[in-house]
């Protein structure tokens, strides 16, 4: 399998090359298109059925991704898909070499080779109240996974600690401990400053960073947004 990220950083998409015998997992509406023979398998969840797999889609459903799950397999000769998230921006393909596991964002993710598997991580309380999603997507195994950002997408390597806004964490490694707090030690100066909470890394790990946020963009346009107008 090869992946390519073509039109980087503002428009990116990606471009995944599948041989025979091999599949691709893809977030539902990510697929721009796809050779003429390419088979679709859309499901819960691939590996797993019944009650479990249900129960698996429909907390995916909870964290902001789609219930169902789009698997690509090419014919004897392989084949191509291409893949865009719906906002403009940049792709990045991180590899889970060598046991790592990586978390992320709900809005971040766009597929995930067949050798990856994805759960929902629950992280408690402790990101209730930072305006993002409660729970993250957690990947492990070996094999690469493809996310997506709103803006570009940059990494950066944590070694103590580092603050980053909660609205522009795409991704980060497991090996990195975080908890949600005021981006100061003032009340007053969080809200008034305009950064409210922030998320505080601790340990040894990449942190991958998005330079804009979606939510503060759809904020940005709610004023210039006119009620429907029922006729």
């Amino acid at each position: 399998m090869n992946i390519e990220i073509l039109k980087r950083p503002s428009n990116s998409a990606a471009r995944v090359t599948l041989d025979p015998g091999e599949t691709l997992t893809a977030e539902g509406g990510s697929m721009i298109a796809m050779s003429g023979d390419m088979n679709i398998e859309t499901r819960i969840n691939k590996k797993e059925g019944g009650a479990k797999g249900f129960f698996k889609g429909l907390a995916r459903k909870l964290a902001g991704e789609g219930l169902f799950l789009n698997h690509y397999t090419p014919g004897s000769s392989g084949g191509d898909v291409f893949l865009a998230p719906p906002l403009p921006g940049d792709m990045a393909v991180l590899d889970l070499a060598g046991g790592k596991k990586l978390k992320v964002q709900n809005s971040s993710f766009v597929a995930h080779t067949d050798s990856v598997n994805m759960n929902i991580k629950w992280e408690g309380f402790k990101n209730v109240f930072s305006g993002e999603n409660m729970i993250w997507l957690e990947m492990s195994g070996e094999g690469m996974v493809i996310i997506n950002a709103f803006g570009m997408i940059y990494p950066v390597q944590v070694d103590g600690e580092y603050v980053v806004d909660t609205g522009n964490i795409a991704a980060f490694e497991d090996s990195l401990d975080f908890k949600i707090s005021k981006a100061s030690k003032s009340i007053f100066s969080s809200v008034a400053g305009g950064e409210g909470l922030v998320c505080r890394f601790k340990g040894k790990g990449t942190v991958w960073c998005q330079t804009h946020a979606d939510r503060a963009f759809g904020y940005s346009l709610t004023p210039f947004l006119k009620p429907r107008e029922e006729k």
